[in-house]
């Protein structure tokens, strides 16, 4: 009987998620994402004078597709190839005490390295401003930069730390009880930005 129970409550829950991922709705599709990185590439090139000496990092995961998009498309505006890499934060963040073991992901720096480099951190959502502190940790230790500058897709409010995007998709007005869920194509399948309830937890 008590497996059943068991069984009966982990069915209503699954149920219960599944409703609330079927709540969320798209705020951005594929079209719209390609027409804001477009923009953010053209403000980069602007604000850069050219981009000679930019380099973009993404943070994984879909920080790295977002920073292999952007390259791309600096690279048709410029005519100039672009620096692409990649900057895993796993072991910088302050929150390792409080959540299971992460498996780490890969720190790639393009040949040339960052010292005296424009270092353009991509990432898909920017909320608390923790993932970003711990990205500026991490390249503390890679390098030196001329700068460093920040893109994100989405940016959702709610910072708990003085960081601000200097180039930005979307701002997404949230409340805590809300999530955004970013969808790319290399690692989803489908281009979407989704808003929706945040799970109950049970």
């Amino acid at each position: 009987m008590d497996k059943q129970q068991d069984r009966q409550q982990d069915e209503q829950q699954a149920g219960q998620r599944d409703a609330q991922a079927s709540d969320a709705r798209p705020v951005l599709e594929g079209p719209d994402i390609a027409r804001v990185l477009t923009r953010i590439a053209h403000e980069i090139v602007e604000r850069a004078k050219g981009a000679d000496d930019v380099v973009l990092l993404g943070i994984p995961t879909r920080g790295v597709f977002l920073a292999q998009r952007l390259a791309a498309k600096l690279e048709q505006i410029t005519e100039r190839k672009v620096p692409c890499g990649s900057l895993d934060i796993t072991m910088y963040r302050d929150d390792l005490r409080m959540h299971p073991p992460r498996a780490l992901a890969r720190t790639e720096i393009p040949g040339d390295g960052l010292d005296g480099r424009l270092v353009v951190l991509v990432d898909d959502v920017l909320f608390s401003g923790r993932t970003i502190r711990a990205a500026l940790d991490a390249l503390n230790d890679l390098g030196r930069p001329r700068a460093v500058q920040l893109a994100v897709l989405v940016d959702r409010g709610h910072r708990e730390l003085p960081i601000r995007a200097d180039y930005v998709g979307k701002n997404l007005p949230t409340s805590l009880r809300e999530t955004v869920k970013v969808q790319l194509a290399e690692e989803d399948g489908r281009d979407t930005v989704l808003l929706g309830a945040k799970p109950t937890a049970q």
